[in-house]
């Protein structure tokens, strides 16, 4: 079984997806972490994440990286939607991720294209999104708790800034899916959020399309 999480920044889809890798025993590739990998490595090669030819040759970074707590890092979030937006950079990470979604079994996809691009054909497909100043409100709280200093217009300034560009660009556009469920955060608690992609899921698995 393939299940295919996106949505926007901070909307809770890696909450979701971990529960649905979880709850079902999958294999999870949070696949924002390789984008992440990419734009941490574009700043340790001194290059410009905003130019392509900087971002590709970013591509080759260890494995090691993808356990680099930087990755986590608010700053390394917004490389990571600045190299996303070129086609070489999305092109050399896409049979990576094809790969992982087709191992026997299946698994749990979490990201922006997984739905429409990456794994079109998944078993179950859903779309987690809310409101930017509810998302800005959690990135916030979440950065202050880790003793981060900054503002929440601040927060919310850069997560409309990644939402323009993962919407805008041309290549594998943040989508939801035709067949995608909906599910909006925004007045929902973590657990939810949750109850409700496990149901649908499970729905799914009981009523296969």
């Amino acid at each position: 079984m393939i299940i295919a999480v996106d949505g926007p920044t901070a909307s809770g889809k890696g909450t979701i997806a971990k529960a649905l890798a979880d709850r079902f025993g999958l294999p999870m590739l949070d696949t924002g972490l390789l984008y992440r990998a990419v734009g941490y490595q574009t700043q340790l090669n001194h290059g410009d994440a905003d130019k392509a030819d900087d971002a590709l040759a970013a591509c080759s970074f260890p494995d090691s990286l993808l356990d680099d707590p930087a990755l986590r890092y608010e700053t390394t979030g917004g490389l990571a939607s600045r190299v996303s937006i070129h086609p070489a950079v999305r092109a050399a990470l896409f049979q990576r991720q094809v790969d992982f979604a087709g191992q026997p079994g299946g698994a749990v996809l979490d990201g922006r294209d997984i739905g429409t691009v990456i794994a079109p054909h998944a078993d179950a497909k859903l779309f987690v999104t809310a409101t930017a100043a509810e998302r800005a409100h959690r990135r916030h709280a979440e950065m202050r708790a880790r003793g981060v200093d900054v503002t929440y217009e601040a927060v919310l300034a850069d997560i409309h800034a990644r939402d323009a560009r993962d919407t805008g660009r041309a290549e594998a556009p943040l989508l939801r899916a035709d067949d995608a469920m909906l599910l909006d955060t925004t007045a929902m608690d973590r657990e939810a959020a949750i109850a409700a992609a496990i149901a649908f899921v499970e729905g799914k698995v009981r009523r296969p399309s």
